[in-house]
């Protein structure tokens, strides 16, 4: 099993059974999410919610003096809770306030890696903006619904998050319209030129390509008064230099730069990786392999669910991915990833460790986000809709059937999936489901969609009548 950090501070005896309790619910959840026999069940997830929830009020009663205090507890319980929003989520209820948690606890981990990376694009904060005003419409919906203790919380995590979406605004507050896609460019070329360094086979042309756009871009500015260093010397007193500036500009920041100043470090950024990455050609000092393997490996996979997320990723499934990741990012010293003796990393193998561990958390926050509001009970039905959708919208792009016997594939299909509901219901066993409504929304938009092309298919094969036809035998009009 994967835990989380682990926190060193002496556990009250009071709260011993409390613990107890968390470590046995958390072990029902583990349970079932790895239950592949059948689908999670709501009625299993509201039974394992409402007993943490009466775990935390006991936790609350006992620390009326000591509302700070972070032990064991607070970690298992932080594990509970992350578990029961997933789970929810593979039940369907997206939208209901305990699903929030596990998205909130990743935004939270997105912006600070973004507030610390100091490079990012306006289209990163508005996605991220949007989603955290749909949890709080969450929240207020689910106020009589939830528990307090939950909601409080949730509240205060959204706050922090709003606190630092705010502070990464503002340092892109001063880039004018005209500028704003050159820096867009940068951000783009810096964290592709990541994703080459980390790539089996390091390549070299196209590197080669991102550095020519660079020296491109870098005339652009010019007219702005914007110019990377320059610097004369050996390769290896270039590197250095470079470090050096760039070193001073991230150890003092401002609260707003001025476009020009944020820019320019961004330019200067990206000349450095190029020299860095082609220098090392993707090779790790052997002190920071493991930890380079580690999230590889890890990005890799959810790098598969991205692809399968549709037809095999139960939500769930996302909680040991985090709990991994989590450890290795506070694991990190001042910021710093470190070897065995406490050596902090150099600049090469930090930027590439901390890539693999952004592009990661950014990987489950798109998971997170993409998550259909449907129960893994109905996902099959759901995903046979939603290609069946898929099929008829190009069938229309492509001009349509040119009989109506093209379209009985697709009406079999279609009235198969209608004769599976039960009053209107798609139910398993005794239960329905959560996700009643895209079902039926999506369903709807198929039966119209093959609606129109028998229609336009009868349209075309019926005869037209020309003016010849209409005036039968007579002769040709005078």
């Amino acid at each position: 099993m994967t835990d989380s950090p682990a926190v060193r501070i002496p556990l009250d005896p009071k709260e011993q059974p409390v613990l107890d309790q968390l470590l046995a619910i958390r072990s029902k959840l583990e349970l079932l999410k790895q239950d592949r026999s059948t689908y999670v069940k709501s009625q299993d997830v509201l039974e394992l919610y409402d007993a943490v929830i009466e775990q935390v009020v006991i936790v609350n009663e006992i620390r009326t003096t000591k509302r700070l205090e972070q032990n064991r507890v607070d970690t298992v319980l932080d594990d509970c809770f992350q578990l029961i929003s997933l789970a929810y989520m593979t039940i369907g209820k997206n939208h209901e306030a305990p699903a929030v948690y596990s998205f909130i606890s990743t935004t939270k981990r997105l912006l600070d890696h973004l507030k610390e990376a100091t490079f990012y694009s306006p289209k990163d904060l508005e996605s991220i903006d949007s989603r955290i005003k749909d949890c709080r419409r969450y929240i207020e919906r689910g106020k009589e619904h939830y528990s307090p203790h939950l909601l409080t919380l949730l509240d205060a995590r959204i706050k922090v998050c709003e606190e630092t979406l705010a502070d990464l605004k503002l340092t892109l507050s001063h880039l004018t319209p005209d500028l704003t896609p050159k820096y867009d460019k940068l951000v783009s070329i810096l964290r592709s030129l990541s994703a080459c360094n980390t790539r089996t086979k390091f390549p070299n042309e196209e590197v080669d390509d991102y550095f020519e756009q660079l020296k491109q871009i870098h005339e652009e500015l010019k007219p702005y008064g914007i110019v990377a260093f320059e610097s004369t010397g050996t390769k290896e007193e270039k590197i250095a230099e470079m470090v050096e500036k760039l070193q001073l500009t991230i150890d003092q920041p401002e609260p707003a730069p001025e476009a020009k100043k944020l820019i320019e470090t961004l330019l200067q950024r990206n000349f450095l990786w190029v020299t860095l990455i082609k220098s090392k050609q993707g090779r790790i000092a052997i002190a920071f392999q493991e930890p380079y393997e580690k999230l590889k490996g890890i990005w890799s996979n959810l790098e598969k669910l991205m692809l399968t997320q549709a037809w095999s990723l139960r939500e769930t499934d996302l909680w040991s991915y985090q709990r991994q990741l989590d450890r290795i990012d506070e694991s990190r010293v001042d910021g710093n990833f470190v070897d065995a003796l406490g050596r902090p990393a150099e600049l090469y193998e930090q930027r590439t460790l901390l890539y693999l561990l952004r592009k990661s958390y950014g990987t489950i926050y798109h998971l997170i986000v993409s998550s259909e509001p449907v129960s893994e009970a109905l996902l099959p039905i759901y995903n046979q809709l939603t290609t069946l959708r898929k099929c008829l919208i190009e069938v229309k792009k492509l001009g349509g059937v040119s009989s109506t016997r093209e379209m009985y594939p697709y009406s079999m299909k279609l009235n198969s999936i209608d004769n599976m509901r039960i009053d209107g219901k798609f139910m398993i066993g005794n239960e329905i489901p959560d996700g009643q409504g895209s079902l039926t929304h999506l369903l709807a938009e198929c039966f119209d969609l093959a609606y129109e092309l028998r229609n336009d298919a009868e349209d075309s094969s019926s005869p037209v009548v020309t003016p010849s036809s209409e005036s039968g035998n007579e002769g040709p009009a005078k």
